[in-house]
């Protein structure tokens, strides 16, 4: 039956929450709002006159939604070309959701999004609904269709892989900044070492390319090379110039909620460096270069006015 103007309106005012909802279960923007699109034609055909409880049935809907598409997802990211990563969002995106409480902020840190896709689909649902958005372990069972217990246990496995990780320390927008000037100076600089004394010694670095943009396929792993790549990835050279199509200019940002280096060239963002930060130095570095994965971030930063760049790249 057809919906009335204040079905969609109900629809409309859960559009943000869903939308935050899918973008955690799924690290990908497009594929967030399709999910979401997908859940509103669900509840265009549905009898909604029937639904109690609209906000928790359109939850559970998009939960399953997404369930599926990371089955899908996970038989194609085994032939994904290079590393898979999910894709960075800039501060200030609404598909960030919330973010009042250090488990908010934390389950959408790409730091996190990235240990998550380690998760099976029903860990990180969980994960998801609880941390995130505080569902209550009923409600949760309700949704995936399980029991209490079984949904604790889930609850309980994904914590753990999570806590697993390195420890983080949260910063805010300007200890952000802070944290990426740092490393950009020393980046810069032509030496090694100072890159070295800001690197735990077990620091990575992984790009994710998606077969367009060139990227390592396998981990850069321990301080001297994470910086010995790092100290390489911004000379000056004429043949990375060539392959990005000119000298883009190099920002200090917060994606994710956590310090990261934004490339932009002709008004498109065309790189994303996210940094993780613990106590004992910068433990990681994830660089977004698919351009597939930077739509949204391009046209995020085209609608503010962020100045003139720290400087311009090779």
């Amino acid at each position: 039956m057809a919906l009335t103007m204040k079905d969609v309106e109900r629809f409309e005012a859960s559009r943000p929450r869903l939308e935050a909802i899918a973008y955690r279960l799924l690290g990908s923007a497009s594929e967030a709002e399709d999910a979401v699109q997908d859940t509103f034609l669900r509840w265009q055909a549905a009898d909604v006159t029937q639904v109690e409880v609209p906000e928790a049935w359109l939850t559970k809907v998009l939960t399953n939604l997404c369930l599926n598409q990371l089955a899908s997802a996970r038989a194609r990211r085994e032939t994904y070309v290079g590393q898979w990563l999910p894709e960075p969002l800039l501060a200030g995106d609404p598909m960030l959701g919330p973010a009042d409480t250090a488990e908010q902020r934390e389950s959408v840190s790409y730091a996190v999004l990235a240990v998550l896709e380690r998760l099976t689909p029903a860990e990180r649902a969980v994960y998801v609904l609880r941390e995130a958005f505080g569902y209550p372990h009923r409600e949760i069972a309700r949704i995936l269709g399980i029991t209490e217990a079984a949904g604790q246990q889930l609850h309980h496995r994904a914590r753990k892989h999570v806590a697993d990780g390195r420890a983080r320390r949260e910063v805010d927008e300007a200890a952000a900044r802070r944290v990426v000037e740092e490393f950009l100076a020393a980046a810069t600089s032509g030496r090694t070492e100072p890159l070295v004394r800001l690197l735990t010694q077990d620091a990575v670095a992984v790009g994710d390319g998606g077969g367009k943009v060139p990227a390592r396929t396998k981990a850069f792993e321990g301080a001297l090379a994470v910086a010995t790549f790092m100290r390489g990835l911004f000379k000056p050279g004429r043949s990375r110039r060539a392959l990005v199509g000119g000298s883009p200019g190099i920002y200090a940002a917060t994606a994710n909620g956590g310090p990261a280096v934004v490339a932009v060239l002709d008004g498109r963002v065309v790189g994303i460096l996210c940094l993780e930060v613990t106590d004992e130095g910068i433990a990681a570095f994830r660089a977004q270069a698919n351009p597939d994965k930077l739509v949204r971030a391009s046209r995020r930063w085209a609608s503010e006015d962020h100045g003139e760049p720290l400087f311009h790249a090779f």
